[in-house]
């Protein structure tokens, strides 16, 4: 396992299911938001939203701070496994 392919793979991982995510927000806000306060046991996040547009600025800025950071825990997961096996 190298670090640069596994902290790659990991940063596309992220990135993609993040897109996805994003994806199901504008396409169903209404279910969306009813299984976030399921997975969050009961919370009700009804209250944070606010009726504006998609905001591609915000959208971007996290996928490139999440792919990133993705990016280097993935090559720090590979270096640490690859120095334990030993």
């Amino acid at each position: 396992m190298t670090p640069l392919r596994t902290g790659l793979a990991l940063a596309i991982t992220v990135g993609l299911f993040y897109a996805l995510c994003a994806l199901v927000w504008a396409l169903a806000p209404g279910p969306f938001l009813g299984f976030m306060n399921s997975l969050f046991h009961g919370m009700d996040f009804s209250t944070m939203v606010q009726p504006r547009p998609f905001a591609w600025q915000g959208f971007l800025m996290a996928l490139l701070v999440l792919s990133t950071w993705a990016f280097f825990a993935g090559a720090f997961f590979a270096w640490l496994s690859n120095r334990l096996i030993r």
